[in-house]
């Protein structure tokens, strides 16, 4: 399995937004934690199945690793004050065409 780094950030409502710093535009929430991870695993999967990159493609981008990550000063904002966490991603749907 490929995983996904996700940032949850508690929205002022009381939920849970998920952004993923690999994967512009894919975002989801939940009213809990749990749930916010639930949908953020089912998001990524409804996401690839119609996935195009700008230059046509539409493979997402590898996932990079936190130390990767932590050098990228956009990521380091954007996580600021949010749960970093891990989401698992189906190696099937992640195949390089």
């Amino acid at each position: 399995m490929t995983h996904y780094i996700a940032l949850i950030h508690k929205d002022r409502d009381g939920s849970y937004g998920v952004s993923f710093p690999d994967i512009p535009g894919v975002v989801t929430a939940g009213d809990s934690i749990e749930e916010a991870m639930q949908e953020a695993a089912e998001v990524l999967i409804f996401a690839a199945e119609d996935w195009t990159n700008p230059d046509g493609s539409t493979v997402f981008n590898p996932p990079r690793t936190i130390d990767e990550l932590g050098k990228d000063p956009a990521f380091v904002e954007s996580s600021k004050d949010a749960i970093v966490a891990l989401i698992e991603y189906p190696a099937r749907a992640h195949a390089v065409e």
